[in-house]
């Protein structure tokens, strides 16, 4: 197979099913933006100081590719078979987020990104899920999406938060609060 295929050299690029598209079309950014923030996971995954999050991370980048190939569908190419994504998928986060999050303590205040390049790294990748987020929301008000997608990534965000804090702990990092002047 070859990586390159010229096919998008004027600007177009095809979805599953063949429709071409701008590469700058919504759907487009939205599951480029997906696919940015599975790198950024990547990342965390290689700095993981532990198998158990080192696995769960792995079958995220899975599950976002998942959310990729939903989102690179045409409209038109409903019997294209793609992976399932099911409720199941967000209640492993949903758990995950619960087990990291007994070891905290509580949130008080809101709380600056950093201290840490990991801490900053699991910042960053908070933020991509958020715009992956915002740009499936945009995509869904001009065409079908499943709403476990949105779904996902809002609860994904949500995860990659409470790790930043978990990261922060086990690397001694401080935590500071937002004060707000005034």
């Amino acid at each position: 197979m070859k990586i390159y295929t010229k096919t998008g050299d004027k600007g177009t690029t095809s979805l599953l099913g063949g429709t071409r598209v701008s590469k700058g079309h919504l759907r487009i950014e939205a599951y480029g933006t997906v696919d940015e923030l599975n790198s950024w996971m990547g990342l965390l995954r290689d700095e993981s100081p532990s198998t158990e999050r080192y696995d769960l991370i792995a079958k995220i980048q899975e599950r976002l590719f998942t959310l990729g190939s939903h989102l690179a569908l045409d409209d038109n190419q409903s019997k294209v078979k793609v992976p399932d994504l099911n409720p199941d998928d967000i209640k492993l986060l949903e758990e995950a987020m619960d087990k990291l999050d007994g070891q905290l303590p509580p949130l008080k205040n809101f709380v600056l990104p950093g201290g840490a390049t990991q801490v900053s790294h699991a910042h960053i990748a908070r933020c991509v899920c958020r715009r992956a987020e915002r740009q499936v929301i945009r995509l869904s008000e001009e065409a079908p999406v499943a709403e476990l997608i949105i779904q996902y990534l809002n609860r994904l965000s949500d995860y990659l938060f409470v790790l930043s804090r978990m990261i922060a702990v086990e690397v001694r990092a401080d935590e500071i609060p937002w004060k707000p002047r005034g």
